[in-house]
């Protein structure tokens, strides 16, 4: 660059070497520049004159010297300069001294203009007064004494040394107040450079460039003394190099007024660091730009290349501070239309744009992936560009981009986004909570992480066209479909079914949402895809009915795949066995849901839905079997037929087989138990036989003709007639047939198939439990031979060939009774058998039967008996008692109150004994029967004092309900009612289900004074509203008359209480 253009006022390198410093141009440049203009002012300390004066006069008259009695003539001159040498005198000797002192003094003050003009003047005096008058050495010693010339000689030396120290000083010091000025004056600091040595100006002047921070026109300035100097110098390399520094400071001044530093790349080589600065700019043009380039001499095409590519890449927190200060949401927009003007403006001046496009694929995927304004002027861009582009296209970024603008996301962002933006060092956004991560969907990679937690039913046309768009499998899609659907709808909506209590689907909702999951699978075009979808989703319901619909769509879908033409053989058995074992799965989920529907879903079942064999084996082995016999109550019980007949219609099992199995598992019971089972008065009555009950349960839902299929062949076989390796038939079995035909059929049909006479039917069901108790004994006896046999001999031989059998002895009993055999001999000895083989449970039915038979009563072992039936229960029994010692101890009771010496036993004793086994009740219904009323008053407080009258009631409730107990029951609970009411325990009552008898009790039997007592109680319990109703019914029973005064003078029912608490005490 040629230095005249940029600083005509401080003087060039012309042809003729380096202007002068004084030679100024016009004034209109001098006015545009004033920093060339003589401006500078010395700031320094103000002299003192008393100090000062004296010592100017003395400088002063060194430099005048002339007497005053001196006459000067025309053309005389009175300045030392043009004095001559007088004998004897010399006039630099008294120079020195007040010179220095006035240099000292200047110094002092800051006085350097006034420091270096003295020392100026006085030595130049001083030396052109030395060198006019000995202009020749030889001729001046001719004229002037030689001690005089040497004395002038020695005192000029003196004055050299002095003023050349002290004027480099005071110029140093000078020149760092002119370039510390606020505007340097050029014209003076390159005079005073110019006193100085090259090497010292030339280090003073990058010391001060080195030193100065940004202020440019300052470096501008010395950059500008010092180029002159260099010409002056001769300096070539150095003069560049102040050119350079005065072209950055020229940029710098520029760039300042734009408010962009040029601090970062100042006196460096890479100026295209500042590029991305000076873009980020707003008032930066595109000729900016490229006169920067033209002044570093840089490639245009890579700065613009840069400027665009820095253009677009601007750090997103800076758009988040503007956002922050009250932009809003249309900062965006702004930028889009201003980045795209600028872009447009700059792209003309390109050469080529291969390697724009390049740098523009690669940005693209900088910038944050939710800013579309920014990724949209990017694609814009390239289409104009219309080049080639391998990466991506650009038609399809921008379609993706108008999609993604309509839309609005529903789901958070994503792990994955989190971790894109790490790893390319983007900052996060405030537009990821409403706008999906453009990059993440462009490069496919990562598609499916982010669209599918955004898959709704508003939302899946949006994302159906996006996945169409970029060529992504849109069975995925569907099938992402179907399980965020799953998981969002369907699955809550079972579980709040569940909560509820529902087995089926029943409502709108969830139908709503099966046909969208129906219709999504039926998208798919895969048919190995959509089963597979829909086994997953299967899989995944709990069980029920809906999963069981679900398999069930598996296999409509499984089957459609199979009937694809085009499968390979491998895939048809693939499609095979997948049918097969989703039949399996299907089956057992039916069963399940068979199972859960009918309240029957326990664990133990539901572990056999696997095994549909076994489990209608055990459904008809179900505990609800036995307690439909047993509860008289109308409790409603699950239908088992109906679950059975389902399991086995979905499994296609075969019902008959299974239920002959069960019938010989039942029927054909042998050994001891049986034989215990099947006595007497038992086996008449079903319900203490479990397997019987079943029979009879399981054969209840057969058509008749069926049942007597399976039952009347037992009657007669000599083995099981149902299959080829069944049992031998005894007559046990054969009774335990009979049992089930009474139960299942009418008299008439039954007479038709065994030919027992129908009026003889329990005559002849007796008779057969008679004769499997003597085969079991292998006595051979048949019915009819049983029926012609005498009874009196029959049972006396038995007495004597098997009274050491337990079984026997039991038999025998069962046959007195049954045919009436009241030997007192026989008896007395039966009785004590009974009692030695521990058989307290007959033993008991035996005595209630005796109880009609006075005769025995005389007999030895007959009152020992009664007594040892009744104390022998309480002997084994231990709290808590089970039910089997609960129900022996009931029938203990019942005995008790039948036995004929009831008198004569220790009740006392026996109601301890109950007691010590929390049986309350008992205990005090024992206490009842006590004969003398004094005792018996007294035993009875005595007892409830000490337990809980709650708790008797509650067991009256409980264990009392059976009508063989006549009116004991009232009895007790009237006696509990009694206590209660004289002790003061109302209390506890209230807001039971007892209460309502106590108070029945006080309005039929009670006092005055217990009325009053439980309506204060029913006051302290906060019960105003039934203490007022007692009050008043007590009133209306006991005195009509008063309860109406009562009522008419009681407006309230607190009114009507407190007076009725005041009628014992006469106040009315």
């Amino acid at each position: 660059m040629d230095y005249s253009n940029h600083s005509p006022q401080a003087g060039g390198c012309g042809p003729s070497g380096l202007e002068p410093p004084a030679t100024r141009t016009d004034a209109t440049d001098t006015e545009k520049d004033p920093s060339f203009q003589d401006v500078f002012k010395e700031d320094c300390i103000v002299l003192d004159p008393m100090s000062v004066l004296p010592v100017q006069y003395e400088i002063t008259n060194c430099l005048l010297p002339i007497s005053h009695d001196a006459v000067l003539y025309p053309l005389d001159c009175s300045c030392l300069s043009h004095c001559s040498f007088e004998d004897g005198s010399n006039f630099l000797a008294p120079l020195l001294s007040p010179l220095s002192t006035m240099l000292q003094m200047l110094q002092e003050c800051s006085q350097l203009e006034l420091s270096l003009r003295l020392l100026v003047n006085s030595y130049c005096s001083s030396l052109q007064h030395c060198t006019s008058n000995v202009m020749d050495l030889s001729l001046g010693v001719q004229l002037f004494d030689k001690q005089n010339l040497k004395n002038s000689n020695m005192c000029l030396s003196k004055l050299r040394k002095m003023t050349l120290s002290s004027i480099n000083l005071v110029v140093l010091a000078l020149l760092n107040k002119v370039f510390n000025w606020r505007m340097v004056d050029c014209d003076l600091a390159i005079g005073l450079c110019s006193l100085l040595s090259e090497s010292e100006v030339l280090k003073i002047l990058w010391k001060v460039i080195d030193d100065t921070w940004q202020n440019y026109d300052k470096i501008l300035a010395v950059a500008k003394v010092g180029a002159n100097l260099c010409c002056l110098y001769g300096l070539a390399k150095e003069k560049d190099q102040f050119l350079s520094v005065i072209t950055d400071a020229e940029w710098g001044i520029r760039l300042s007024k734009l408010e962009i530093s040029m601090q970062p790349v100042f006196r460096q080589q890479l100026k295209s660091e500042l590029i991305p600065v000076l873009v980020k700019n707003s008032r930066i043009t595109p000729d900016i730009i490229l006169q920067y380039c033209s002044t570093y001499d840089l490639d245009q095409d890579t700065v613009i290349n840069q400027y665009i590519t820095t253009l677009l890449l601007l750090q997103e927190e800076e758009e988040e501070e503007v956002e922050e200060e009250g932009s809003g949401n249309t900062e965006p927009h702004v930028f889009s239309g201003q980045a795209l003007e600028r872009v447009q403006l700059i792209i003309t001046k390109l050469h080529s744009t291969r390697e724009l496009m390049d740098s523009l694929c690669a940005a693209v995927f900088k910038l944050s992936p939710y800013n579309y304004e920014r990724i949209e002027v990017v694609l814009k861009i390239l289409e104009v560009a219309d080049e080639h582009i391998p990466t991506f296209s650009v038609g399809q970024g921008m379609a993706l981009l108008q999609h993604l603008k309509s839309y609005k996301r529903v789901a958070a962002p994503s792990d994955t986004e989190s971790s894109y933006l790490l790893e390319n060092n983007l900052v996060p956004n405030q537009q990821s909570q409403s706008r999906l991560p453009f990059h993440l969907l462009m490069q496919t990679k990562h598609f499916w992480k982010i669209i599918c937690p955004e898959l709704t039913e508003e939302t899946f046309p949006t994302l159906l066209l996006i996945t169409k768009l970029m060529k992504m499998c849109l069975d995925k899609l569907y099938m992402s479909a179907v399980n965020h659907v799953f998981e969002k709808k369907m699955k809550p909506l079972i579980l709040e079914q569940r909560k509820r209590g529902q087995s089926h689907i029943n409502n709108k909702d969830t139908l709503k949402v099966a046909k969208t999951m129906m219709r999504y699978i039926h998208c798919i075009q895969s048919a190995e895809w959509a089963a597979a979808t829909a086994h997953k989703i299967a899989q995944e319901l709990p069980p029920g009915h809906e999963k069981t619909l679900s398999l069930r769509f598996c296999l409509s879908l499984g089957e459609t795949w199979l009937k694809d033409p085009n499968l390979e053989e491998s895939t048809r058995s693939r499609v095979v066995t997948f049918l097969s074992k989703l039949k399996l799965q299907f089956q057992r989920s039916a069963t399940e849901n068979a199972v859960m529907c009918s309240q029957l879903s326990s664990s133990e079942l539901l572990k056999l839905s696997g095994l549909p064999a076994k489990l209608i084996m055990a459904l008809y082995e179900h505990s609800s079997v036995e307690q439909r016999f047993r509860d008289s109550a109308s409790h409603t019980y699950p239908d088992l037929h109906a679950v059975i007949k389902e399991v086995a219609s979905i499994n296609n099992v075969d019902l008959l087989k299974i239920r002959k199995m069960l019938l010989e598992k039942w029927i054909c019971k042998t050994g001891p138990a049986v034989t215990k089972e099947m006595s007497g008065g038992d086996c008449v009555s079903m319900e203490e036989d479990p397997d019987l009950m079943r029979v009879v349960h399981m054969l209840q839902a057969c058509p008749m003709d069926n049942m007597l299929q399976l039952l009347t062949p037992v009657l007669s076989a000599e083995t099981w007639p149902h299959s080829s390796s069944g049992p031998r038939l005894t007559f046990c079995h054969r009774t335990r047939a009979l049992l089930c035909l009474v139960r299942l059929t009418d008299a008439v049909t039954l007479e038709a198939h065994t030919h027992i006479p129908r009026g003889q039917i329990q005559f002849y069901l007796k008779c057969y439990v008679f004769v499997s108790q003597l085969e079991a004994l292998n006595i051979p006896y048949t019915v009819q031979s049983f029926l012609s046999s005498p009874k009196d001999g029959l049972v006396k031989g038995l007495w004597k060939n098997h009274d050491h059998e337990p079984q026997a002895v039991r038999l025998v009993a069962d046959l007195c009774l049954e045919y009436q055999v009241y030997d007192p001999q026989l008896w007395n000895s039966l009785l004590q058998k009974l009692l030695s083989f521990n058989l307290i449970g007959h033993l008991q039915s035996v005595l209630d039967s005796l109880v009609a038979v006075p005769s025995l009563w005389e007999i030895p072992s007959f009152s020992r008996t009664w007594r040892s039936a009744i104390l022998a229960p309480f002997v084994a029994a231990s709290v808590p008692l089970n039910p089997e010692q609960q129900t022996t101890l009931h029938k203990t009771f019942v005995l008790l109150l039948k036995c004929p010496f009831v008198l004569n036993l220790d009740l006392i004793g026996i109601a301890n004994r109950f007691a010590q086994l929390n049986l309350s009740a008992f205990a005090l219904g024992t206490l009842l029967l006590i004969p003398c009323a004094q005792k018996k008053d007294q035993q009875i407080k005595g007892f409830l004092s000490l337990c809980s009258p709650l708790s008797v009631l509650e067991q009256v409730e409980e264990l009392m309900s059976s009508g063989e107990l006549a009116g004991l029951p009232t009895q007790i609970r009237d006696t509990v009612l009694s206590f209660i009411s004289e002790s003061g325990q109302q209390q506890q009552l209230i807001r039971t289900k007892h209460f309502s008898l106590l108070r029945h009790q006080l309005l039929s039997h009670g006092h005055l004074q217990q009325v009053r007592e439980l309506v204060r109680c029913l006051l302290t319990n906060n019960c105003p509203e039934e203490a007022s109703s007692l009050a008043r019914e007590y009133m209306k029973h006991r005195d009509p008359h008063r309860e109406q005064l009562l009522c008419i003078s009681s407006t309230s029912p607190s009114k009507f209480i407190k007076e009725f608490l005041s009628v014992e005490s006469g106040v009315l």
